[in-house]
């Protein structure tokens, strides 16, 4: 999700709720006054404090100062904080003046990498220079996000790029290494995540040579990791810090004991981004970097003295096979597909074992090589360390795990997980006292939030909700069409797809089809593109696959008519302020899928305790997704827009009230002609 608009612009509504904190006595009596870090927090906020003399458009906000205050007072008593804050809040801000006022170490959790870089870059300098307050801050990523230079001098002498298009961009890194001081990839405008050349010039914790790496001196990792270590805010990403928990290869782990206060925004991506981390993982990826640095390793420095390329051909065979054997029957999956462990389990002991042997016979000719140099020595762990993981995967999971294989167009990969992620959080509560805080505009849709507490062990935290400033019931309309054919319905996605094309037309493009499935995509853009040539509209219709999300949200937002379609990456981290985009429909209602193993292993846990597994889970799940695609409409103070859901459920269940109940209070409409006469009303003023 993207952070919040201006700090403290001025708003309308209040917000909800203060369970947990102190509250205002309703019975007349004034609270009693701030002291310590609660008042120099107050007074930053303050209508003539530092952040409005420093931004003539700043206006408080009650809503941010309730967060500021109930995050401020877990600072001071190091304990833990859950915090959900509406979409305009300001939680940005909300945390990170108490944080910097505070004067203490802390470490800031964010969900991606570009909201890292815009906390780091953008919001820590504007508010250390408003409060006049020297800081000392560091920006920690991945690995991956740093050039490896000794991997760069691999990459000119030796590797096979694919096309003219990884050939320039290995040539513009070169370009730009040469000046370069923090060693982050995201310096580089324009360069391709997903670019082939990317693994070849950065390392992983398998191929890092360490001390014995030559460029060792230089290493932009090292370096970052001493900025971090001096620092008095450290900035880092959920995907990091819960790598770094599980394998100790970053600097998180040596870092988070230092810190007086540790802050997840975004936290609702927790559970899901930690559950990947904390478990074993082998994939086909994994093993495909690995026999290309085998090969490119044994052919620059013991040419002829191995078998090389036998060996590499090896892996890569039993790779294949094992990909093959995860995917049976589904050749060419669309997007990513988990598959059920009992589904495959009893097809994969033949290539599992064939994958063992090809990395035996690889640990051989490595464990010979030795003496030759310290990349050997690195890539003799690497194949023991690919070896155990195929071992272990032949045998049972472990108790309180649950397994799956994740299956893309590009691999395979075999998963082993925990269900939640309270285990490791508890642990690292225990170790010492400090500050943890967690917010999120989406926790949970009961006072407790305990759809993230249950999953995170923070039952005993003290939990805050505060509602959005914006005016959802003058700028905002909800409608559920009450006769549309049911999601399981053969003829619900060319519903969707006709209806969007309607409602399309009446405002001139701007809208959003969120999709609960990649399945259901071709065949909504296909209606909608039908029924628009029926009712004589043209519309830009972008479709997710076509193009990659940053080029369709850039032709979305470039003010011509547009529709875009899209599923679960498109249902967060969003942010089209303004008319740019002021239409959201969702398909149906965003249960998860009962067969996902992981989902079929919570209901299994649940179902044990002796719980209700639909409404605790399924309900609950579904509601929190339906806040994050409901929050792609409203994104300012000013904004106007209509949120459709297309499915009759939400009117006609008794769960759909509660369903209803979690998204913000939008004025709701009955008919399809109150609908299209909110969006033409919407069309005239753009």
């Amino acid at each position: 999700m993207s952070a919040p608009p201006e700090p403290g612009r001025a708003q309308t509504a209040a917000g909800d709720g203060t369970n947990g904190l102190a509250a205002p006595d309703r019975r007349g009596s004034p609270p009693p006054p701030l002291a310590g870090l609660a008042a120099e927090v107050a007074q930053a906020f303050a209508a003539d404090g530092a952040i409005a003399r420093s931004d003539p458009g700043f206006a408080p906000r009650e809503v941010q100062d309730r967060l500021a205050q109930g995050i401020a007072r877990a600072i001071e008593e190091r304990s833990a904080l859950v915090a959900e804050a509406g979409t305009g809040v300001g939680k940005t801000f909300a945390y990170l003046v108490p944080l910097l006022l505070s004067g203490r170490r802390a470490l800031v959790s964010t969900a991606t990498k570009s909201l890292q870089d815009q906390l780091y870059l953008r919001d820590l300098p504007r508010l250390a220079q408003a409060l006049k307050l020297p800081l000392r801050s560091a920006l920690l990523k991945g690995r991956a996000s740093y050039l490896c230079r000794h991997r760069l001098t691999q990459a000119r002498e030796t590797a096979q790029l694919p096309d003219r298009f990884a050939m320039r961009a290995l040539a513009r890194i070169e370009a730009w290494a040469q000046g370069t001081r923090s060693g982050d990839l995201a310096e580089i405008e324009g360069l391709d995540d997903r670019s082939p050349v990317i693994p070849l010039v950065t390392s992983t914790r398998e191929n890092c040579l360490g001390s014995d790496c030559p460029e060792f001196r230089a290493c932009h990792v090292m370096q970052a990791r001493r900025e971090a270590m001096a620092a008095d805010l450290v900035v880092v990403n959920h995907h990091l810090f819960f790598a770094d928990m599980a394998l100790r290869d970053s600097g998180v782990a040596e870092l988070l004991p230092m810190v007086d206060a540790a802050v997840f925004d975004e936290a609702h991506q927790l559970v899901e981004t930690g559950v990947q981390f904390l478990g074993r993982l082998l994939g086909t990826g994994q093993l495909a970097d690995f026999g290309r640095d085998l090969l490119a390793v044994g052919l620059a420095q013991a040419r002829g003295l191995q078998p090389w390329n036998e060996l590499k051909a090896g892996i890569e065979f039993a790779a294949r096979e094992l990909r093959l054997a995860c995917a049976g029957a589904l050749r060419e999956p669309r997007g990513l597909i988990k598959l059920r462990w009992e589904e495959r389990a009893e097809q994969l002991g033949e290539p599992l074992a064939a994958l063992n042997e090809a990395l035996a016979a690889a640990t051989r000719a490595l464990a010979a090589m030795a003496g030759a140099g310290p990349d050997f020595g690195r890539l003799e762990e690497r194949a023991r360390e690919l070896g155990e993981r195929a071992a272990a995967f032949v045998e049972p999971a472990a108790e309180g795990r649950v397994r799956w294989i994740d299956l893309s167009p590009q691999q395979a990969r075999l998963v082993e997980s925990p269900l939640d992620i309270r285990e490791m959080l508890s642990e690292q509560r225990a170790l010492q006292p400090r500050c943890w805080v967690f917010t999120s505009a989406t926790l949970g849709d009961d006072e407790r939030l305990s759809w993230f507490t249950a999953a995170t062990g923070l039952e005993d935290a003290t939990t805050l909700r505060v509602g959005s400033p914006f005016d959802y019931p003058a700028h905002a309309r909800l409608w559920t069409p009450p006769r549309f054919p049911k999601p399981n319905e053969p003829g619900h996605p060319a519903a969707v797809g006709a209806l969007a094309a309607r409602l399309a037309a009446a405002l001139g493009g701007r809208c959003f089809v969120l999709t609960t499935t990649l399945r259901v995509l071709p065949l909504v853009a296909e209606a909608l593109r039908a029924e628009a040539g029926r009712i004589g509209h043209e519309f830009q219709i972008l479709v997710q696959g076509n193009e990659p999300r940053r080029a369709l949200l850039q032709r979305f937002g470039d003010g011509r008519r547009s529709v875009l379609v899209g599923s679960q990456s498109f249902w967060e981290g969003i942010d089209m302020p303004g008319d740019a985009l002021q239409c959201v429909l969702i398909d149906k209602l965003p249960f998860p899928p009962p067969n996902d193993p992981l989902v079929e292993a919570r209901v299994r846990q649940l179902r044990a305790q002796g719980r209700d597994p639909f409404n605790e889970f399924f309900v609950a799940e579904a509601a929190i997704s339906l806040k994050q695609g409901a929050g792609r409409l409203i994104r300012t103070e000013s904004d106007r827009g209509l949120l459709v859901v297309c499915d009759p459920r939400l009117r006609a269940m008794g769960y759909g009230r509660r369903l209803r109940a979690a998204l913000p209070p939008m004025t709701p409409l009955d008919t399809e002609e109150q609908a299209l006469a909110w969006l033409t009303e919407l069309a005239r003023a753009h």
